[in-house]
Formats: C-alpha cells, sequence, structure tokens
C-alpha cells in the first residue's frame, strides 16, 4: 500500500484508557439527554410545519433588513430571514399559519406577489401540521426498527455480549450526535434523520470488523487475558479502520465546502459521526465487553487452534 496513516504491527494499550473513556464518554451522553429536554432540537419545517421560500435577489448582496420589513407588513407571525449560500441568496421559513393547508397557500400568494419580479423563487417548500407529525413518527420508528434489527442480526451472529455492546455503542453516538445539533442549533429535518441513520450504519460497520477478529482471536488464544485480547484485536484492525475514516473524512470535507448551505448541516453531522463512531468502536465497544464478562469459552464455534500459550499472551502484550 503506497499510503498509509498508520503502520502494520502497533501495540497501543487502548483497554488502559477505558477509565478514561467511560466516564468522558457517560458525561458527554448525559449532557447531551440534558440538553435535548432543556434546549430542544432547531426543528426544521419538516417536523414544524410552515414554508419555507428560497430567493435569488437582482441585487448582491442581498438586503436582508429590507426583506424582513417587506414580510412584517404582511404579519405572518414568526419569520426567519438569513443568506444562503451566495451573497444574493436568501432563505425565509415562515411559521405554519392558523386555517390549515388554504391559510399557507395562502402565505405563499401574499410572499409572491409582495416580492413581485424583483426575486427569483428557487424553491418553495409547503408541510402541513399533519404531515409533519406523520414524519417524525415516521422517522423515530425508522431509527428504533434499524437498532432492534442490528441487535437480533449481531445476537444470531456472534453473542449476546457483542450485541449489547454494539447496540449500547450505537446509542451513545445517536444521543451524541443529536447533542451536537442542540448544541449548534443546527436545523433538524429529514435529512438530519438520514445522516443519523447512515452514521449507525457506519459505527456498526466499523464496530462488527474490529468484533470480529476480537471472536477470531478468541479462539486462537484461549490463555490470554481479555484485555491484552481486545488490545491485540483492535491493533491489528487499526489501519484499516483509521484509512476507512480518513478517505470518509475527505469526501465528506468536499461536500462540506462544496456542497452548498443545503447538504451543509447533513454533511457537519456525517463527519461529526464517523469521528465519534471510529471513537466509539475502539474505546467504548471493545471495553463494553469487559464490563460485560465475555469469556472464550462463550463463543460460538470456539474449536479452533488453542495454542492460546503464555507465549501469546505475552505477544498479545507487547
Amino acid at each position: 500500500m503506497l499510503l498509509k496513516f498508520i503502520p502494520d504491527n502497533t501495540h497501543f494499550r487502548f483497554m488502559r484508557f477505558r477509565t478514561i473513556s467511560f466516564p468522558f464518554s457517560a458525561v458527554v451522553f448525559l449532557v447531551s439527554i440534558a440538553l435535548f429536554f432543556s434546549v430542544g432540537l432547531n426543528f426544521g419545517i419538516d417536523f414544524k410545519g410552515g414554508t419555507v421560500f428560497e430567493m435569488k435577489t437582482n441585487e448582491s448582496p442581498a438586503d436582508i433588513g429590507g426583506i424582513r420589513e417587506q414580510l412584517a407588513t404582511l404579519n405572518l407571525g414568526d419569520v426567519q430571514v438569513q443568506q444562503f449560500g451566495a451573497p444574493d441568496e436568501v432563505l425565509v421559513r415562515v411559521q405554519e399559519p392558523e386555517g390549515g393547508e388554504l391559510a399557507q397557500q395562502a402565505v405563499v400568494s401574499q410572499v409572491r406577489e409582495t416580492f413581485g419580479e424583483s426575486v427569483e423563487f428557487r424553491r418553495v417548500e409547503v408541510v402541513g401540521p399533519r404531515v409533519s407529525g406523520e414524519l417524525a413518527q415516521a422517522g423515530m420508528i425508522a431509527v428504533s426498527a434499524s437498532l432492534i434489527v442490528i441487535l437480533f442480526y449481531i445476537w444470531f451472529r456472534f453473542e449476546w455480549h457483542f450485541a449489547v455492546g454494539a447496540i449500547l455503542t450505537t446509542i451513545n453516538d445517536i444521543v451524541v450526535t443529536v447533542g451536537l445539533f442542540v448544541v449548534l442549533q443546527l436545523e433538524f429535518s429529514l435529512s438530519s434523520i438520514a445522516a443519523i441513520l447512515t452514521i449507525i450504519g457506519y459505527s456498526l460497520n466499523d464496530t462488527v470488523v474490529v468484533y470480529d477478529r476480537i471472536r477470531e482471536n478468541l479462539r486462537r488464544y484461549k490463555k490470554t487475558p481479555l484485555p491484552e485480547l481486545l488490545d491485540r484485536s483492535i491493533n491489528e484492525m487499526l489501519s484499516r479502520t483509521v484509512m476507512t475514516s480518513v478517505t470518509t473524512l475527505l469526501a465528506l470535507l468536499a461536500l462540506y465546502y462544496f456542497g452548498g448551505e443545503v447538504i451543509r448541516s447533513f454533511t457537519l453531522a456525517m463527519i461529526f459521526g464517523v469521528v465519534i463512531g471510529t471513537y466509539s468502536s475502539i474505546f467504548l465497544a471493545a471495553p463494553f465487553l469487559i464490563v460485560l464478562k465475555l469469556r472464550a469459552s462463550k463463543v460460538v464455534g470456539n474449536d479452533g487452534d488453542s495454542g492460546g500459550s503464555d507465549k501469546d499472551a505475552e505477544t498479545a502484550s507487547a
């Protein structure tokens, strides 16, 4: 391989850091939950209902203050105006009016008549309260269903220790990612649900790869203490894990800087998710097996090479 970020045959003692990684992750997890209930998410139009206008003005830069003043004369309630992408592009959000979909269509007509030919309407989205509620419910069902299916798959593929460890790690990644949305007040929309589902897949892929190597080594080195065996397994997969993460981050960084405002919150969540997923697969997923008291005798098909001698243990701890 021409490019390697991590050399082969590393001997890092990752399990020594579990006394730090567990408390640190627990604090971040609890803070994320506290912020979710105290501050709350900045729900987008998909979940709150309302109308979004993406406009391109004839003048550059756009007169944000003038646009706000024009909209204020319409008495539309809560209206948000912000620059969106290029200096002459503006994003306007209007809260859901009373009266349902007919009232929302009236809002669209009012805004179009107010600005006339002075702006180009590139996108107009109207989401009613019933649709927004259904979307929120569907998003929760999608995330919950994916976790349940993953739990049973890993339980079937490995052992219950691995299944519980993978689910706990994944839940941590989800909650911390939601905490990022709360702290930065990123707009939480359907694309955010897609980002969370993608993060689940990425994090689990990393975790399952590490778990698979742990299971192989449990069959080969039966006499090696579990912490040393986990260190050995992670070090053997470290180059692959880091290379996958770095190449994924390069693509996401390109999307973040050149993809425009529409997908910026999505790509930022993905970048954070890749980083936290890589961290959790090393510093949480593997140490959870120690907490759950995994033993080599519990591994299905433990009929491999039984040459797990003291020499092997010394090699693993070297």
